[in-house]
């Protein structure tokens, strides 16, 4: 990966043929540091979730984990001193993802040296530094790519980035929920950790994208004008109408995935069964999604892709509604006119392969859309800000989601998430019209 060649080539070069714009080596960029991306925030919504409920902790606590995606949701603030300062030797942009990445894998290990029963405290606060580690690693790699990937290549680009995100579940959502059923806790965290180090080799490998325009030249410079461009591109109102929709796109799929592996735990699946039939299930969809997306993005554009895909992440938490009806063992939310006799496998693969699928399209379109929107000559801090406000449900409406269940059962809570995935999609005729067409670079 170490043609520089590749990695800056100019927004105004030619589309390679056919397959070629699919099977290269910017797009396998994306790929490896999506999943780079990906596993830390997997690792605390799913690993840490399942470690806790397994050790006994109360539901409601492990929803307010939650909040450990504070730094998720500010991230802007930090984001102008990416922008502004490199790191020596590697880069602006390689620099600050070798040091996140080296952190972050020491930090993920580090879970399996304290006990939830006797020092939650301590968790706590090592999830928040995994998570401000994962933040800040989220920051730098969305601007790399943005600024990797010529305008036409966003959407392709960006889709088979946010399925490497989504497979990434597959190592703490899967093979280490199973590894937990033969080995300790200590072990489990040591392995998943050791996952960061294909990020950290692409890190290494890859260079420093082309930088377009001048860059920030003082910290003031950094911190004012990003935000300043944004609102003076297009008026107020309009970038209002755009916070609001990157708000609420997302909102609905976010807060129905929150508590999902204590959700498939208290229908009565073991560790094992999560590992294997869950989330092998959404591996295939996944992967057919990330190539559909790719090519869907590249022929119809991004504004269409958030329509449709869109609609399908909303039909796809029906699924989970449905399979809370049919599907759901006994619990302590359980409602008992909904329950069966035992946990429905056939369902559960479908409703994960159906939500892998769909959401993964939806997140493809609108990260897309967000690269879009950005300045390239302050992508960090501009992608930073928008990605931070997509963050706020994950953060703070998803800590409310435990409190949720235990009033309403899942069958209605699912029902609500369907609700709330509606807003959005009303406001997509004002933010990304059906007909309009993909700017030209």
């Amino acid at each position: 990966m170490s043609d520089s060649s590749a990695d800056s080539q100019t927004p105004h070069s030619p589309h390679p043929p056919g397959w070629r714009r699919y099977a290269n080596r910017k797009m396998a960029i994306c790929v490896m540091l999506g999943f780079s991306s990906g596993l830390p925030l997997f690792l605390l919504y799913n690993l840490l979730a399942a470690w806790l409920k397994a050790e006994q902790v109360d539901l409601k606590a492990i929803g307010l984990f939650a909040l450990v995606g504070f730094p998720y949701t500010w991230k802007f603030l930090w984001s102008p001193l990416m922008d502004r300062f490199n790191i020596p030797l590697l880069g602006r942009r390689r620099g600050w993802m070798l040091v996140t990445q080296l952190s972050l894998l020491v930090a993920i290990a580090s879970f399996g040296f304290f006990s939830p029963q006797i020092e939650l405290s301590a968790i706590v606060v090592l999830a928040g530094v995994v998570a401000f580690l994962s933040a800040s690693q989220d920051i730098v790699v969305d601007a790399y790519r943005r600024e990797l990937l010529t305008e036409q290549e966003q959407g392709s680009g960006t889709a088979l980035f946010v399925n490497a995100y989504k497979l990434s579940t597959l190592i703490p959502g899967s093979l280490s929920l199973i590894l937990s059923d033969f080995m300790s806790w200590q072990m489990v965290f040591g392995i998943t950790a050791l996952f960061m180090l294909p990020g950290v080799l692409t890190t290494l490998l890859i260079n420093e994208p082309a930088m377009y325009g001048t860059p920030p030249r003082t910290l003031r410079e950094a911190v004012v004008e990003p935000f300043r461009e944004f609102v003076q591109r297009s008026g107020w109102s309009h970038a209002l109408l755009i916070l609001a929709f990157i708000f609420l796109y997302k909102l609905g799929d976010s807060m129905a995935t929150a508590l999902a592996t204590p959700f498939y735990m208290e229908l009565g699946f073991t560790r094992t069964q999560i590992g294997l039939v869950a989330k092998n299930a959404g591996l295939w969809a996944s992967l057919a999604g990330g190539i559909l997306g790719a090519i869907w993005l590249e022929k119809t554009g991004v504004n269409r892709g958030l329509w449709i895909f869109g609609v399908l992440q909303a039909v796809a938490i029906l699924g989970f509604a449905l399979l809370a009806q049919v599907g759901l063992g006994s619990g302590p939310v359980a409602d008992p006119a909904l329950v069966a006799a035992e946990p429905n496998t056939l369902l559960l693969g479908l409703v994960i392969g159906l939500e892998a699928f769909a959401v993964g399209l939806g997140t493809a379109a609108f990260t897309g859309y967000i690269a879009t929107t950005t300045d390239q000559r302050y992508t960090a801090t501009q992608f930073a800000l928008f990605t931070s406000l997509a963050a706020v449900p994950r953060t703070f409406f998803n800590a409310l989601t435990g409190f949720m269940v235990a009033q309403t059962g899942w069958f209605v809570f699912f029902l609500i998430c369907f609700a709330l995935a509606i807003p959005g999609m009303l406001l997509l005729p004002k933010i990304a019209p059906w007909n309009e067409k993909p700017r030209e670079t």
